[in-house]
């Protein structure tokens, strides 16, 4: 049962699409960059039913080496310096190290090291074997809170069946999750949450701290104030009973559990009949950015719709949060799908067009004092145009209500796979391509 669109989303709609009509000259997403559903060509778009469009196929171009001259909205460092590390491929996620170094995670199954701008030409040693390809492979990583004890980089990736299995994590308590709960699909492949420790060079006693034994596609990792590790799993699909409304079902869903892998107690659905007790919300389709509000403790998530229908959502214990019954976006070949539900949640930011959102974080350094209550967005594409990728700021006030939002870099024309500030202050973003690079952005007048 669909219902208008309140005025202030009519508002949000007509800005939007006026938006994408002056944007159309930045990076659209190649292969690996479609959103996940059906199997698309390379270059070409997943999800949907009845097939998709034509995609356009328009490489960015290459980046400068830098230092790339470039602006903000905010008057107190409107002028802005980005320096330059290339040599990664398809990055997925970074993680900064308390010695300086930036641990970055790439699709194919590489863990990289940057030190003082410089990548390191090896990959770190250690990783298990990675199903890598669109939204498959080495994805988020994260340290865990008392890392500077027990040197231990939790990562999620794409296992492929028949893989040897790393070993397995401390077994879980008495009543918690015994196994998976089958494999979806029936492919070659399944999403996991690993751990190792790290020596500086390599991974060691690496294990599978959960392992969901079904397809779910791209995965964020977060750690709660409680230690918990709240864990995505995608899935786009469109059909009737889609895996995003199964509480039998891991694809969908934002999964809580502890850092051994064991259920927290306290879940939503522990002990529920026909529920995966590790379930923390359902109804979502691919959330490719997720983290903490700074002040509030709460998740956050960035979520991909369709074609139009971006989001971000607050996440809250036993929520359903619509996909794929509603959603502000329309299906590939244009169909619309229903706007919303009492008994689903609403998003606190959309995207109509899209912009093929991706990472997500909170501005919490000092340096750019303007960008306070500012969550940070990176993405791939708007419109469905090539060519178009951006980081977004966005500005909230007192009450966590949107109240401005920045696009920034889309002269670059790269898609964006994951924005965060350093502790050194500075803002940090991954371009998602096949010759990719780390964007360290800074006020001009950096020493």
């Amino acid at each position: 049962m669909t219902k208008p669109i309140p005025a202030t989303w009519a508002a949000l709609v007509v800005v939007a699409v006026v938006a994408s009509s002056l944007a159309a000259q930045q990076p659209g997403r190649g292969a690996g960059q479609g959103r996940q559903g059906g199997q698309a060509a390379p270059g070409g778009r997943q999800g949907g039913v009845g097939g998709a469009p034509p995609a356009i196929n328009w490489p960015s171009p290459d980046l400068p080496d830098g230092p790339i001259v470039a602006q903000s909205a905010v008057p107190a460092h409107r002028d802005l310096r980005i320096m330059v590390t290339k040599g990664l491929s398809h990055p997925w996620a970074m993680a900064f190290l308390p010695d300086g170094g930036i641990l970055v995670t790439e699709r194919a199954g590489r863990l990289r090291i940057i030190r003082n701008g410089v990548l390191d030409p090896t990959p770190i040693a250690g990783v298990p074997a990675v199903d890598g390809g669109f939204l498959n492979g080495l994805l988020d990583v994260a340290l865990h809170p008392q890392y500077a004890k027990n040197r231990w980089v939790y990562f999620t990736y794409h296992k492929p069946l028949g893989a040897p299995a790393a070993a397995p994590a401390t077994p879980p308590a008495a009543g918690a999750r015994a196994g998976g709960g089958g494999r979806g699909g029936g492919g070659g492949f399944e999403l996991v949450l690993g751990r190792g420790t790290f020596d500086g060079k390599a991974l060691t006693d690496v294990r599978e701290v959960f392992n969901t034994h079904q397809q779910g596609s791209a995965s964020r990792i977060v750690f709660a104030r409680d230690g918990t590790i709240y864990m995505s799993s995608g899935n786009a699909s469109e059909v009737p009973d889609a895996p995003p409304q199964d509480p039998n079902d891991y694809r969908g869903k934002v999964l809580r559990i502890r850092d051994d892998g064991s259920v927290p107690p306290d879940n939503p659905f522990v002990g529920r009949a026909g529920y995966k007790p590790e379930i923390f919300s359902l109804g979502h389709r691919t959330q490719l950015g997720m983290a903490l509000n700074p002040e509030t403790g709460e998740l956050w998530a960035s979520e991909q719709g369709p074609n139009g229908g971006d989001e971000i959502n607050i996440i809250r214990a036993g929520k359903n949060y619509g996909w794929p019954v509603v959603s502000y976006g329309r299906s590939y070949p244009g169909p619309r799908l229903g706007l919303s539900r009492p008994d689903m949640e609403e998003p606190i930011v959309i995207w109509i067009p899209s912009i093929a959102v991706s990472g997500l974080s909170f501005y919490t350094g000092d340096v750019f004092a303007g960008w306070k209550r500012s969550a940070f967005v990176g993405g791939m594409r708007q419109g469905e145009v090539p060519r178009t990728g951006q980081i977004q700021r966005i500005e909230f006030n007192e009450k966590w209500e949107e109240i401005r939002r920045e696009p920034m870099l889309r002269e670059l024309q790269q898609r964006i796979r994951d924005v965060r500030p350093g502790p050194d202050g500075y803002l940090y973003a991954l371009t998602e391509e096949d010759n990719a690079a780390l964007l360290r952005i800074e006020p001009a007048a950096a020493k």
